[in-house]
């Protein structure tokens, strides 16, 4: 399984108009594209940032809506005042749900590098170690991790059933994760809390 990210930084007034974009005309249109597996909405509304993520089933599915999605990018950018969308395209590794996360849930989301002949080995102890803490965490949802395995990229999302609750572990989660990426020779290159405004994923349990 596969997923495109697209990243804009813009105007934190516009984050409403974004996300009304995204709800009433891409998430239709992607719902009804041959692959797609949905899609999901992050935002920072202090920050102007915003992420949208699609699901595919196959990495040929999601390069055939390529022109689409440019499309897509454009229109978010010039909404939220945007000079430049950062898109990416991932490996869906790992997926795990305790339960749904509904649109309004928290989320902290970790980008991090590792030498991708690590890669495996990272995921292999995410799988048996990180996530069975991060599971023992209060309003604990569910995590994903993405990776580029060309790059050595990985980011990971871990959501809870509100912002309030991804705000009262933020500490004990980021202390979670740099302890691991630190034994496990990764670096965390940014960290952020955000709003999981849109969760539409219908992506299988991958663990």
């Amino acid at each position: 399984m596969h997923a495109r990210s697209t990243s804009i930084r813009g105007n934190a007034a516009d984050i409403d108009a974004a996300i009304a974009y995204v709800r009433d005309d891409v998430l239709p249109t992607v719902q009804g594209t041959d692959g797609c597996i949905g899609l999901s909405m992050l935002t920072d509304r202090d920050g102007g940032r915003c992420i949208v993520a699609t699901a595919w089933r196959d990495e040929q599915a999601m390069r055939a809506t390529a022109a689409e999605d440019r499309t897509v990018q454009h229109r978010l950018a010039h909404i939220l005042g945007g000079a430049h969308a950062d898109v990416q395209e991932w490996d869906i590794a790992v997926l795990h749900r305790d339960r749904p996360a509904g649109d309004g849930a928290g989320a902290q989301v970790t980008w991090a590098r590792i030498a991708p002949n690590h890669l495996d080995d990272l995921l292999e102890a995410y799988r048996s170690n990180l996530l069975p803490r991060l599971q023992e965490l209060p309003g604990f949802c569910s995590v994903s991790m993405l990776v580029d395995r060309r790059l050595g990229r990985t980011v990971s999302v871990t959501s809870f059933e509100n912002r309030d609750a991804a705000g009262l572990v933020r500490k004990h989660a980021r202390s979670l994760r740099d302890q691991f990426a630190q034994a496990m020779g990764a670096k965390i290159v940014d960290v952020a809390e955000m709003d999981l405004v849109l969760a539409h994923l219908h992506v299988p349990e991958a663990v």
